[in-house]
């Protein structure tokens, strides 16, 4: 199901534990890490789809998390010709999603990547709520950031805004260290002229 520009409906999950952490599935025979997401069916309310989605990609049940908020707007990626499906070119341009942030209310022993028959993730772990964004594809990097940094004050509220303002300062001393060893590595040019 796409919308008239080309974008398929999906939702994204945000799962936090008590520590903050965020929940990080591998895909399967990939060495490719992500936040749980899929599409929403016809029918089906952006709410009910996340709950799906979090059934089959991760083996929770609503009564395992509780919903603390969800993106204001839809959020979209494009993706790049190909990674697209031969039959969809010309037609798919990319994922809208609605992103839900939920805290974990059960135990990591709830979580089951067996739950369905077409398992999305062979492992999880749990890590830092601000991911390094290099670590997840190119082409969603920015839907990422946009949904962490919308959702951050849902998770870092209750904490006070100096531990906020330090997680924050982090991800961006590690944005600073990678800009600048990019920048360091720019080849300066011997004629004496700026660099392209």
């Amino acid at each position: 199901m796409l919308d008239r520009d080309g974008f398929r409906p999906n939702v994204g999950i945000i799962l936090v534990n008590g520590r903050n952490e965020v929940f990080w599935g591998k895909r399967v025979r990939e060495h490719s890490w992500q936040f749980p997401q899929g599409g929403i069916k016809r029918g089906e309310t952006p709410e009910q789809a996340m709950y799906r989605e979090l059934h089959e990609e991760v083996g929770l049940m609503p009564d395992h998390v509780r919903i603390i908020a969800r993106t204001r707007d839809w959020l979209r990626y494009e993706v790049p010709d190909h990674w697209v499906r031969r039959e969809w070119r010309g037609h798919y341009r990319g994922q809208k999603q609605i992103w839900f942030l939920l805290r974990m209310v059960g135990r990591d022993t709830d979580v089951s990547l067996r739950a369905s028959t077409h398992p999305e993730f062979d492992a999880w772990r749990w890590h830092d709520y601000w991911i390094p964004l290099d670590a997840v594809i190119e082409f969603k990097r920015e839907v990422y950031r946009q949904a962490l940094d919308e959702l951050s004050s849902h998770v870092f509220a209750d904490q006070g805004p100096a531990r906020f303002l330090r997680q924050r300062a982090r991800q961006r001393h590690r944005t600073d260290r990678r800009d600048a060893v990019q920048v360091a590595a720019t080849p300066t040019p011997t004629d004496g002229s700026d660099p392209p």
